[in-house]
């Protein structure tokens, strides 16, 4: 697989967030337009659907949800277009891909399943170590499409988010300057536990950038009547807290603190109680992880580089799933690591401080 750098792009100061996104979509426009033509969920499902009545009824409830209680990141996707020069529609369905793809009729691009987001998460909080270690996995027509996208609103805070050409920052993880970071993981609820146009995972990931706080985190996922729901670890370093929090339609909401065992989560509910599609991919995922160390870094590591297991291994190098990156959050060195290729092999990309309200790059070979 070709490999491509990871660039960030620092907005400075926005008259409006619709300029926000302009930026964005300029400045990446090439990027954006490549993950829009080789994105075959898009091209065979999403497209095809969306021309139908029931789609037309579906985008436009959903987009009246979301506009309405975020419309600042709705300008930031409205800019996005324009800056990238692609149609609204086609940024619109990237973002709601998890919200319409349950909706779309079997016989629609059924060659073209959609395949699962399969990040895979280790997590501990012990005397001796507190450590977030994520994997990115996305499907193949992400590889070399992601951006860190940094910015600093008026009111002093910054944030940084790792971002798939087109969305909104950050569907993957991100950190900004009040010590808080996340990491996400997808979750597969029912047909039955899914609930039409309601609040887009997207659109709350991007609230959980300027949380001013693990508490405020809360209450922005809380307040967020979702249509499918998602698994959240929430990261506060100055607190040295770690929560995993998972959601689903309907207000569900189920919080664990992450203490000295160390936990690991793939793409199944661990603790919500929601009827849920059984992943063989995340179910081996879990088994393989629960018999690997556990005890340092390294370990992590080591654990989120495996690929013993073939067909499902942690570690995903194609043909469909590929691990774009892995992220290491040290909630005692207060940093954020990015590593390009295996996490066994640690080569680290970039580092960035957690402690510093400027988020600064420690160390970098890239940027």
């Amino acid at each position: 697989m070709e490999e491509k750098t990871l660039e960030m792009f620092e907005v400075g100061a926005c008259e409006d967030d619709y300029r926000f996104g302009f930026l964005i979509g300029q400045r990446f426009s090439k990027l954006i337009r490549s993950r829009l033509e080789r994105d075959l969920i898009l091209q065979n499902q999403l497209l095809p659907f969306a021309g139908t009545p029931q789609a037309q009824q579906l985008i436009k409830a959903l987009s009246q949800t979301n506009q309405n209680k975020f419309s600042r990141y709705w300008d930031e996707l409205l800019g996005t277009a324009e800056g990238s020069g692609v149609p609204f529609l086609h940024i619109i369905l990237i973002n709601f891909r998890k919200e319409i793809l349950p909706f779309i009729p079997k016989t629609v691009g059924d060659t073209n399943v959609d395949a699962p987001d399969d990040c895979s998460d280790v997590i501990v909080v012990k005397e001796s170590m507190a450590l977030a270690a994520h994997n990115e996995d996305a499907n193949v027509a992400l590889v070399g499409h992601t951006y860190l996208i940094k910015r600093k609103l008026s009111n002093g805070l910054s944030f940084i988010g790792y971002t798939y050409a087109g969305e909104l920052p950050s569907c993957a993880f991100g950190f900004n300057s009040h010590g808080l970071a996340f990491t996400l993981n997808s979750v597969p609820p029912t047909e039955d536990e899914i609930v039409p146009a309601r609040i887009g995972r997207n659109f709350v990931s991007r609230d959980l950038l300027e949380a001013t706080s693990i508490a405020d985190a809360l209450v922005k996922i809380h307040s967020a009547e979702v249509s499918v729901g998602h698994s959240y670890n929430l990261i506060d370093v100055q607190k040295r807290k770690i929560l995993n929090v998972e959601t689903a339609s309907r207000f569900r909401v189920s919080v664990q603190e992450i203490g000295p065992t160390p936990f690991f989560h793939a793409n199944m509910y661990l603790h919500l109680q929601v009827q849920q599609v059984q992943d063989e991919n995340s179910t081996s995922r879990q088994k393989r992880a629960a018999v690997l160390p556990q005890s340092s870094k390294t370990d992590f590591l080591s654990l989120l580089g495996d690929a013993e297991d073939k067909k499902y291994p942690i570690y995903m190098t194609g043909p469909t799933l590929y691990t774009l990156c892995t992220a290491v959050i040290d909630l005692d060195e207060r940093t954020l690591e990015i590593i390009e290729g295996n996490p066994k092999k640690g080569k680290v990309s970039c580092v960035f401080s957690l402690s510093s309200g400027e988020l600064k790059i420690l160390e970098s070979k890239r940027y």
